[in-house]
């Protein structure tokens, strides 16, 4: 089923202009439930209260506000903030390209696909593949839900892909976290923490290696009720005790992670090995001068 747009809008960079719509990238998983009234099961409303008439408020009833001092508001309409969203720029202008590897993954914020709108697909193509080529991200600006978002566009999959980003206000400084001061580490320390990283690293970042074990385990227990089936939740699990001797927790991780991998590799061989004729697993275990021999 092909995916449907959001949106639609402008690249702007130079006197270059492509036409593109906007398509949402990814989607949650996450199991939802819905607020019930206990005694009858019954989905409950939510209602706006104001405490001030003492009375429940119509969405219809309501303005923004913005408060500028305690209990003070300057109060807007959505025809104000529709006209200052219009007084800025509607398209998606780019001003400037940079290196991938000097963005901070800190100032992501949300994803979108791009894909070409009619009579873009060229300029499209071109834009895609020559920020490709020159391992280059561009950042840029457009309206969008009433404010105006930095964006970063990159190539990706063969085409393009947009990130909305925090502004640099927007954020917070690592220097208001604690870290306690400065800690005097040992060079042997450091060298097993080298290891243990070293022994948990690949070459790659998969994703599909990853599932969310909670949303496994919920939605099983959501079937089990559906089905009218008793249900029996396991106590969690003992909370890892707090790590008193680093040099000891280092020392252990490394060698629980030689010993799952000797396992994993051994468990391997032997499904490999039950996947296996018997006559293959004959011949692997034949001596080696008996081959050569019957091969003069």
């Amino acid at each position: 089923m092909a995916a449907r747009s959001i949106a639609s809008g402008t690249i702007s960079f130079g006197l270059v202009s492509i036409p593109v719509r906007v398509y949402v990238a990814t989607q949650s998983q996450q199991v939802s439930f819905n607020l019930l009234h206990e005694k009858c099961g019954t989905r409950i409303r939510q209602q706006v209260f104001c405490p001030h008439d003492e009375t429940v408020v119509e969405r219809n009833e309501l303005v923004k506000g913005y408060q500028f001092a305690r209990d003070r508001y300057v109060t807007f309409t959505d025809a104000e903030l529709k006209a200052i969203e219009a007084a800025a720029s509607p398209t998606i202008d780019i001003h400037e390209f940079v290196p991938l590897e000097r963005v901070d993954p800190i100032y992501f914020e949300g994803v979108h696909y791009l894909g070409p709108d009619k009579g873009g697909e060229k300029a499209y193509r071109l834009l895609a593949e020559a920020m490709r080529d020159e391992s280059k991200v561009a950042l840029a600006q457009h309206v969008s839900h009433g404010k105006e978002r930095l964006v970063l566009i990159r190539a990706y999959d063969g085409g393009l892909v947009m990130h909305e980003m925090y502004y640099a206000d927007e954020v917070r400084s690592f220097a208001d976290i604690r870290t306690d001061g400065v800690v005097q580490l040992r060079d042997s320390e450091i060298e097993l923490a080298r290891r243990l990283v070293d022994q948990l690293s690949s070459t790659e970042f998969r994703p599909d290696r990853y599932r969310d074990e909670y949303r496994d385990r919920l939605t099983e227990v959501v079937e089990k009720k559906v089905a009218g089936e008793e249900v029996t939740i396991a106590a969690p699990a003992p909370e890892r005790a707090e790590v008193i001797d680093l040099m000891e927790a280092l020392k252990k991780s490394l060698a629980g992670r030689k010993a799952g991998g000797e396992e994993r590799e051994m468990a391997g061989a032997a499904r490999a090995a039950k996947r296996r004729p018997a006559a293959a697993v004959q011949r692997r275990e034949a001596p080696a001068p008996a081959r050569r021999a019957h091969k003069k």
